[in-house]
């Protein structure tokens, strides 16, 4: 006997139809028994999700016809329906059934006719023992109108199932699922979120990390522009996650697109855009020579668009365990952290959702790239919205500065734990068709400031790093 608790419109119903159909689908005998519903309600539901509740039997509560014209804005009042009789009705036809998975919908309505808590726990333990006996797996659905959960009650049942609704004033509403108990069974702790779309319902477990295959053998991941991969040491490493950080317009996502095009060639990659239109980002990447716009049609690039407020912290994790264990995405973009923190409503400890999927990303041997605006443009007081520079194994520092009346850009790697790095800064130059990585900007001191001084000769920025 399991309990599923949660107020009206978290998806009771749906679960507990989900439930039975599976094991119609299996040739087993169901029954749902509905006592805050008629059968014709229940049929509507099925429609909404394309179901056919052909082959499992609907037992509804027997109401009081002939009403009286002042008593016509009710169906019934408890006092003129006697629970035992109800009950004794209920359980004859699980005798004549002989049904192998239950529903009772709702547990409110039982209070409601036993009018006595006393008399109501005394049923629930009635129909306990009674069910003890059979092979057969019972749902009690609780709508907890009747006041919040009983305790007396969940102690009663082999297990708990919590679910609640979170509505926000923008985006769609947040469904979580919670395991409250589970006798005998190990179960994820915690909440979880899920999602009722057509067809039932889908659940997004929290990750376990672990049992990952670990980082690729071979060479480390090439960005198939030499002078960038000589700055980080030979590219990035298989099982690590780079962190590109920089004002607005400085080339991270473009550069993390390099990364993305480079490797589809020997494996696929995922990106998952939160701020830039995938026809924008495609159209910007094609023309930098990259080619996206044929891989994305080939399936060797991924690219989804992350709508705002449309998604909740466990579905995007759930995309991206997707990407990569059924689709084999080794390289992944996250873009940008910015993004995920303002599209993904009421994000609780988002430090500790994205080391959880940073951590699956790292077991599974995928080379994990974040963006991450800061706010300002130019000069040495930049902040980011959150630190998350201590989960990167390595950190690429984009930066704008100000040389010979001209805005430059300019790249550098701040810290790679998996091996050497120049501490160089160079150059970045974005187009006409392809990412340009200069020279040293060695002639020059306090660029990461914004506003260097020209410490070299006269070359300067000349001819030479073209």
């Amino acid at each position: 006997m399991y309990l599923v608790e949660g107020l009206p419109g978290t998806g009771k119903t749906t679960l507990a139809m989900k439930f039975l159909l599976e094991g119609r689908d299996r040739g087993e005998s169901t029954l749902y028994v509905t006592l805050s519903e008629t059968e014709t309600e229940l049929l509507g539901v099925a429609t909404s999700h394309e179901w056919s509740l052909d082959g499992i039997h609907i037992f509804p509560l027997p109401v009081i016809e002939a009403a009286s014209l002042e008593d016509q804005y009710t169906l019934y009042h408890p006092a003129e329906v006697e629970l035992g009789e109800t009950v004794k009705s209920v359980l004859a036809m699980v005798d004549e059934l002989k049904p192998s998975r239950v529903v009772f919908d709702s547990l409110s309505e039982l209070k409601l006719l036993a009018r006595d808590p006393l008399r109501y726990r005394r049923q629930i333990l009635a129909l306990k023992e009674f069910f003890s006996g059979r092979d057969c797996t019972v749902l009690l659905l609780d709508d907890l109108s009747a006041g919040g959960g009983d305790l007396q009650l969940q102690s009663l049942a082999h297990g708990v199932i919590g679910l609640e609704m979170l509505p926000f004033a923008y985006g769609r509403a947040r469904r979580r699922v919670r395991i409250a108990k589970l006798r005998g069974v190990n179960v994820i702790e915690g909440f979880h979120d899920f999602a009722i779309r057509r067809g039932g319902m889908e659940v997004f477990p929290q990750i376990k990390a672990g049992e990952g295959h670990g980082p690729l053998e071979g060479e480390g991941v090439q960005s198939g522009l030499p002078e960038l991969d000589q700055l980080l040491g030979g590219g990035l490493t298989w099982g690590t996650t780079a962190l590109f950080i920089g004002p607005a317009g400085c080339g991270k996502s473009t550069l993390s697109a390099q990364y993305a095009a480079s490797r589809v060639a020997k494996t696929k990659a995922a990106i998952f855009l939160f701020d830039e239109r995938a026809k924008t980002f495609v159209t910007r990447c094609d023309a930098m020579g990259m080619g996206i716009s044929e891989r994305v049609r080939s399936g060797d690039v991924i690219l989804q668009q992350i709508e705002p407020g449309e998604m909740s912290p466990g579905e995007f994790s759930h995309r991206v365990v997707t990407a990569v264990n059924r689709d084999g995405a080794r390289v992944v973009v996250i873009d940008s952290l910015n993004g995920y923190l303002n599209a993904i409503p009421q994000v609780e400890a988002p430090l500790v959702r994205m080391h959880e999927l940073l951590s699956f990303l790292n077991d599974r041997g995928v080379a994990t790239i974040i963006i991450v605006a800061q706010h300002g443009v130019v000069g040495s007081h930049m902040v980011t919205p959150l630190d998350v520079s201590y989960l990167a194994d390595t950190v690429v520092l984009l930066r704008f500065f100000e040389a010979h009346g001209m805005v430059h850009r300019a790249l550098s790697v701040m810290k790679k734990r998996s091996g050497t790095h120049e501490s160089t800064i160079r150059e970045l130059r974005i187009g006409p068709n392809r990412l340009h990585v200069g020279r040293a900007l060695s002639d020059f001191q306090g660029v990461l400031t914004g506003v260097p001084q020209y410490v070299g000769g006269a070359e300067g920025l000349g001819s030479e790093r073209r």
